[in-house]
């Protein structure tokens, strides 16, 4: 009995021993079957802007606009011999358009184009003929060019203005004349006679 209880011992122990080797063998053999389908796992890049889909209806942005060209000159430049005219008054320089451009580039250039301004806003006054438009240009001459401390004030005497406020009472085309005439004075005094040695004139008639 002793024999035999020892031999199922040795039995077991065997089969024991065998079990043991065939499962390390198992845990250390990969499963193919079961990996061979798997994606391995990828690290998200940092930085990355996520996708967004483009709402439906979206307003598109606005293009940026060309650049502009420069407005070409309005009026066609003067011959010599009509340029050389303009020498000879003032008159004949307010009276061509071109002429009268050009004065007002220059006298800009000095910063001192109230004067023009008034007597180009006074010309323009004067070919109104509807009370309201009259009215309103009237007004408007004054605050810029007549009352004491406007934007670009004239240079006229007392009494030329007291008799200007007075008219601004009783419109007509002639409301602005005596201060008109004044400025037109001290333009042709001063300003047109350095007009006439200015590089503006000169490369005119040249």
């Amino acid at each position: 009995m002793c024999k035999g209880f020892a031999v199922l011992q040795q039995t077991c122990l065997e089969r024991a021993k065998h079990i043991k080797v065939k499962f390390g063998t198992l845990l250390q053999r990969p499963d193919h079957e079961h990996t061979e389908n798997v994606i391995p796992f990828q690290k998200k890049p940092e930085n990355v802007i996520p996708f967004q889909k483009k709402p439906e209806n979206a307003i598109p942005l606005p293009q940026k606009p060309e650049r502009c060209l420069e407005t070409p000159p309005k009026y066609d430049r003067p011959s010599r011999a009509e340029a050389s005219q303009w020498g000879k008054a003032l008159d004949n320089v307010l009276t061509n358009n071109y002429g009268l451009a050009t004065f007002r580039g220059f006298l800009r250039s000095e910063f001192s184009e109230e004067n023009i301004e008034f007597w180009v806003a006074c010309e323009d006054y004067k070919r109104t003929r509807e009370t309201s438009n009259m009215a309103a240009k009237a007004k408007r001459i004054y605050k810029e060019f007549i009352q004491t401390g406007a934007q670009w004030e004239v240079n006229i005497d007392h009494i030329t203005k007291d008799v200007t406020v007075r008219n601004l009472g009783r419109l007509t085309p002639m409301t602005f004349d005596l201060a008109q005439r004044q400025v037109f004075a001290l333009m042709e005094k001063d300003s047109y006679r350095r007009f006439l040695k200015s590089n503006q004139y000169q490369e005119i008639i040249k």
